[in-house]
């Protein structure tokens, strides 16, 4: 008898043991707008993911939901994470440029030729500059989609090719380079640009090599692609809702926070770049194109340069007059 009651008190405490483990056992919501082959998915949040069920032993985990499953577009982004509609979110911070007027002071041309150069450079002035900007939300990563070249129906490799062509740049901030290139700038999400180009309805945007081959597939619609222009950044940001973050345990919250900025931000920029490198290699593999790919020269380079320092001259003024004084001391931080 006694060594029946053992047996059943042994199964009694390991089913309270189970029960107990489930109870602790926890999964974060990530919603994208992206589709499910989108780079972002495959690279950053299958490696996040995986990190976070090897350090909590699969006490903690993630579920992806793509293409907009928990919110269609991609303008909500920052709202959903902040009210809970997901734990975490992927969004552009472009498309909600009130909340975040420094940090899009990484978008106008400077020093960063590409996402890790750019992601770098961010992180180095976050507390200082930009931390303010994410105190409803905790922020997981930070990067850019670098806009490397423009994606054309026409040559847009000098001023005079630009003249009063209709280009969709990374942000209506940068709208004064555009316009001081001699280009009218049109405001766009990245869904519906392969449309505009294909209907005339823009002549031109800032884009990666990955947008030009699949999924975006711009080679379709383009018929130049133009590079060594003056890099634009699409700042890209993942973020978690503040009250689902305080809510975990101490040893899952500690393994979010060894995640989160560095480690995470420095895989979105690998998957950018990445994906950027994985194209080029399809462009220059591909014999039947439809597009010609054009280098801006030297001495042209220089004429845009001075354009964008007449832009950013303007954008620095209208930072002013919204009471932002420091804007350029934010962007040469940045660019540093």
């Amino acid at each position: 008898m006694k060594l029946i009651q053992i047996c059943r008190n042994t199964v009694v405490a390991i089913g309270l043991t189970l029960s107990a483990a489930n109870v602790h056992a926890e999964e974060l919501t990530v919603a994208t707008f992206v589709p499910p082959q989108h780079h972002t998915n495959t690279v950053m949040f299958k490696w996040f993911g995986e990190e976070l069920a090897k350090r909590s032993g699969g006490s903690l985990t993630m579920k992806l939901y793509p293409a907009g499953q928990l919110g269609a577009g991609p303008v909500q982004q920052y709202k959903r994470a902040v009210e809970g509609v997901a734990d975490i979110t992927f969004g552009v911070a472009a498309y909600t440029p009130s909340i975040f007027p420094k940090t899009m002071l990484a978008i106008p041309p400077g020093k960063a030729e590409s996402s890790t150069e750019a992601t770098e450079r961010m992180l180095a002035v976050f507390d200082q500059y930009l931390a303010d900007e994410f105190k409803d939300v905790k922020v997981i990563g930070l990067t850019t989609a670098a806009g490397i070249g423009i994606a054309a129906t026409r040559d847009m490799s000098t001023l005079e090719g630009m003249a009063g062509a209709k280009v969709v740049p990374y942000a209506a901030l940068t709208s004064p380079i555009i316009e001081a290139m001699g280009a009218t700038p049109v405001q766009m999400p990245v869904t519906e640009m392969y449309t505009g180009l294909s209907t005339g309805t823009i002549d031109g945007t800032y884009a990666t090599y990955n947008n030009m081959t699949p999924p975006w597939n711009f080679w379709d619609v383009a018929t130049h692609f133009v590079t060594n222009v003056p890099v634009q950044h699409a700042v890209i940001f993942v973020v978690m809702n503040k009250e689902r973050y305080m809510g975990l345990s101490d040893e899952h919250r500690a393994i979010v926070d060894e995640l989160a900025m560095t480690e995470s931000s420095m895989k979105l920029a690998e998957s950018f770049d990445g994906a950027d490198e994985r194209s080029l290699k399809m462009m220059s593999e591909t014999d039947d194109k439809k597009y010609e790919l054009v280098e801006v020269t030297a001495e042209e380079r220089a004429r845009m340069d001075a354009a964008v320092a007449e832009g950013m001259k303007i954008i620095f003024a209208d930072y002013a007059e919204r009471g932002i004084e420091n804007a350029q001391e934010i962007y040469n931080a940045i660019n540093r």
